[in-house]
């Protein structure tokens, strides 16, 4: 039986601390979103959830709880409640990039390009070097059939880190989409240098290409 790390150990205390306080102060938002922060790095997402819910429930203007319930919904697979959360956030703070950037890429998991797209570009109006954002939007248009704006989105990536590898994968698809073979099979060729996780049924297809 493994042991416990250095780094659990110290969370399981951190834990333990904050449920003892807790006992003390059960209204205390701050403390159940710490909890639920704490439940999140174990990987206990209901627990989590439930912290974050009540720390909502003793101060409902706490946006960053929102945010990060969202990002739990996500890891459950529950997109729709990933938007809901997150959307929650936008409402108490429209200015939230992340919030707008988290329900675009919500939406594009549940192929909605339309709005990933409205979500990205309200993200980006916020923090215009959002690179989830850029990316986000990247893979909406090429679903959008609009490979020049998926385009302009990934090369706009790479000015701010050109080893970023989904950007190539993204601008070998739109170029191909384009009819630049030559372009298309440059960026690939790129992305899988850098690591981009491409499947063998991928690679057969891209064997001609360029």
């Amino acid at each position: 039986m493994a042991h416990p790390s250095e780094a659990e150990m110290k969370l399981n205390l951190y834990i333990k601390f904050l449920k003892e306080r807790l006992f003390f102060e059960p209204t205390s938002a701050t403390m159940h979103y710490n909890l639920g922060l704490a439940y999140s790095q174990k990987g206990q997402l209901d627990e989590a959830i439930s912290e974050f819910k009540q720390a909502l429930e003793h101060d409902p203007n706490l946006v960053e709880a929102h945010v990060n319930m969202g990002g739990l919904y996500y890891q459950k697979g529950d997109l729709d409640q990933c938007i809901e959360a997150n959307s929650r956030a936008i409402a108490l703070n429209p200015k939230m990039a992340i919030a707008h950037s988290n329900v675009g890429f919500a939406y594009l998991q549940k192929g909605d390009t339309e709005n990933a797209i409205a979500s990205s570009l309200s993200a980006l109006e916020i923090t215009p070097d959002n690179f989830q954002a850029y990316n986000n939007l990247a893979v909406a248009y090429i679903q959008a059939d609009q490979p020049q704006e998926s385009i302009e989105a990934s090369l706009k990536i790479l000015k701010m880190n050109d080893q970023f590898a989904p950007a190539h994968y993204n601008l070998a698809v739109a170029y191909r989409l384009t009819g630049d073979m030559k372009k298309a099979r440059e960026h690939y060729e790129k992305a899988r240098a850098l690591g981009y996780p491409i499947d063998s049924a991928a690679e057969a297809e891209w064997r001609n290409v360029g």
